[in-house]
């Protein structure tokens, strides 16, 4: 499980998450832009999305909390 700051992982995190070949990342994140490139990083390495849900943690702003399941 991942709940990166609002910036996101990045690739270096992203990298040495996937490098201990986990079956399963639940990687939260608040902001979409963030989270996108996150998700596109876990499915260059091999991952694909299992679930996504997303909430309105944050009204008013352009801010979603969401939880991604990857799976390998």
């Amino acid at each position: 499980m991942l709940d990166p700051p609002r910036s996101g992982a990045g690739k270096d995190v992203v990298s040495a998450m996937v490098a201990r070949t986990p079956a399963r990342i639940v990687h939260i994140g608040c902001d979409p832009a963030s989270f996108a490139r996150d998700a596109g990083l876990y499915i260059d390495a091999g991952y694909h999305f299992e679930a996504l849900r997303a909430f309105d943690a944050f009204p008013g702003s352009h801010h979603v909390e969401s939880i991604g399941l990857f799976v390998r």
